[in-house]
């Protein structure tokens, strides 16, 4: 159901709820107030009454008879009223479902403090020169002291139910899912469900659980709802240039810039909550593209839940700081979605937003343009459409092992990693690792399907031949693995070792646990770390472990190796392309 219908409803029956408890009189009123908001505790309704007092003039709050504290202008003669109700909406200075109340059911006034327009109080008679309705107060009595309200008997709140119309009925049971007190549909119908959902309110409230809503805890809860969307300020928002629709929170966000391919909405007063529509043309390798960038920003932790469908992506994430939900699919010819990110002390609230964001997302016509971005941006290579790119602590290199996406990598990258993740996006489990050899296995904790794998040689390779070395090196700021070429000179360590051989090839720190191959494409060996001990080798050498000696290793570990075959040799382009596609990143994360 819309934001608009659900606040139509909710106001309508608020409004008839009171009703039912303070009926009003029949003779005409000669003042009305504009009523804008109802809370039902007094500190949010203050935080409320002085927030619209920066905003406009004769700001009044009144405990209403009915427990609700109100935040309401005026007083006002009655065609003023509705004449300051329509300025002010058309300004947008107030909620869309004020309302005009002839005051009968506010009991006493506690803003401005000392205040009592209820009794004695002028009424407006004039117009500014801006248009905007003025009241003139006169000095009044002190305010009388509270009227305590009885609440019904279990009988008498059958029957003010009884006189409910269904769409009353109806907003109780959306009022009651809201707060997630009612899990099934909106029927109008009070049978067992809504029953139990009433008596849990009561509960949480600290009422007798009767299962039975008095008039008052009617009120009260259409009114804990009233006061959450004013909170919100959730609206429906059209953004035409990114072809989205969808209600936003506003009273916690606002529009700052455009950002190709984001919207970007940034906190208001300190929420701490920001909001990116997504939109961009494109298509099915765009989407996952999105995807991978994604997961790479800062506003989307690591710790979360990542899905990736044939025509949609979601990625969650949070850690001690920061929360952030995202959802984004194809619609025709464009990617379209949306990011809601918030501090963990809004969780209660963004657990009421998020849902009302996804109901009423819509995907209208209409792209970013690419060349949407802000005027004078400086982008660098931490950013991505002006926003942070997430850093590992560590990268190395590694390689496919087999089809199911297994990796070989040195064990440099899983030693003080919380989360270790293969191309910066898949996560992965350390499954194998020998700290004598230097080597860890990793699986992936969903099943892959590399592009290739290794074929390990079971023979030593030939002295002075030409191999290449595939890798990561620029701290692994390359999107693919990069290939170096050079020369085996030696079959042993610089100690002796048999499992260790030489290359005359510089290396980078980034690319030990990369796959070393003969020009035929075969894997002869693995990059080992710059380093002896406490000595880092020249830059030109470079060790690495002997495949024929690491076999064995594999297999004991449950590795299903795929042995070398003897084939023609490639060219530098070809062998490139193969390295690359056996060849992964592998990032440690804290």
């Amino acid at each position: 159901m819309s934001m608009q219908i659900l606040r139509g409803l909710l106001t309508l029956t608020l409004v008839a709820t009171l009703g039912l408890l303070f009926p009003r009189g029949a003779q005409a009123q000669d003042r009305v107030f504009l009523q804008i908001e109802a809370h039902p505790d007094l500190a949010t309704a203050e935080a409320r009454v002085r927030a619209y007092a920066q905003l406009v003039e004769n700001v009044n709050g009144f405990r209403a008879t009915t427990g609700l504290y109100a935040v309401a202008l005026g007083p006002y003669d009655p065609d003023l009223g509705r004449l300051a109700l329509q300025q002010l909406l058309a300004q947008g200075l107030i909620p869309r479902d004020s309302f005009l109340e002839e005051g009968d059911l506010y009991a006493n006034q506690f803003y401005p403090v000392g205040a009592n327009v209820l009794q004695g109080g002028g009424v407006a008679s004039a117009v500014t020169d801006g248009g905007i309705v003025e009241t003139v107060i006169e000095d009044v009595a002190p305010a009388p002291a509270p009227v305590p309200v009885l609440d019904e008997t279990l009988q008498e709140a059958r029957q003010s139910e009884a006189q409910l119309t269904r769409e009353e009925r109806d907003a109780l049971q959306i009022a009651m899912q809201y707060f997630g007190f009612y899990t099934s549909i909106i029927d109008g119908d009070f049978g067992p469900g809504t029953r139990a959902a009433m008596q849990a309110y009561q509960t949480a409230r600290g009422f007798e659980p009767t299962g039975v809503l008095t008039t008052r805890q009617r009120a009260q809860l259409l009114g804990e709802v009233e006061s959450e969307l004013a909170q919100m300020g959730m609206q429906p928002t059209l953004d035409a240039q990114a072809g989205i629709q969808i209600d936003l929170p506003m009273a916690l966000v606002q529009f700052d810039s455009y950002n190709f391919p984001f919207a970007q909405y940034d906190s208001r007063n300190d929420s701490g909550v920001r909001v990116l529509l997504i939109s961009q043309p494109g298509d099915r390798a765009t989407l996952f593209g999105l995807y991978e960038i994604m997961q790479t920003l800062d506003i989307v932790p690591l710790e979360g839940e990542r899905q990736r469908q044939g025509d949609s992506f979601l990625l969650t994430g949070q850690n001690t700081t920061l929360r952030s939900h995202t959802e984004a699919r194809l619609v025709g010819a464009a990617v379209k979605g949306f990011t809601l990110i918030w501090p963990p002390e809004q969780d209660e609230l963004m657990e009421r937003v998020l849902p009302l964001m996804q109901a009423s997302f819509q995907a209208v016509d209409g792209a970013l343009d690419p060349a949407a971005v802000p005027e004078g941006l400086d982008e660098s290579i931490d950013m991505v459409s002006g926003l942070t790119v997430r850093r590992p602590d560590l990268i190395r290199s590694g390689f496919f092992l087999d089809a199911r996406g297994t990796v070989l990598t040195t064990t440099e990258v899983i030693g003080q990693c919380r989360q270790v993740l293969i191309d910066n996006s898949y996560d992965a489990t350390v499954a194998f690792r020998d700290d004598t050899l230097g080597i860890a296995i990793l699986t992936p904790n969903q099943q892959l399907a590399p592009l290739g794998f290794a074929r390990l040689a079971s023979d030593p390779a030939r002295l002075r031949t030409d191999i290449a070395v595939a890798g990561y090196p620029f701290g692994g700021a390359l999107s693919s693995a990069a290939t170096t070429f050079g020369r085996l000179a030696e079959l042993r360590g610089l100690n002796g070792e048999e499992t260790v051989q030489r290359l005359d090839v510089e290396t980078q720190d980034t690319e030990a646990g990369g796959p070393v191959l003969d020009l035929s494409g075969n894997v002869i060996g693995m990059v080992l770390p710059g380093t002896v001990g406490n000595r880092t080798l020249p830059s030109d050498v470079t060790l690495a472990l002997r495949a024929d000696q690491l076999v064995t290793v594999l297999q004991q570990a449950g590795v299903s190796v795929t042995l070398a075959q003897p084939a023609q040799p490639m060219n530098r382009e070809n062998l490139s392309r193969e390295a690359a596609d056996i060849t992964v990143r592998v990032s440690c994360w804290n």
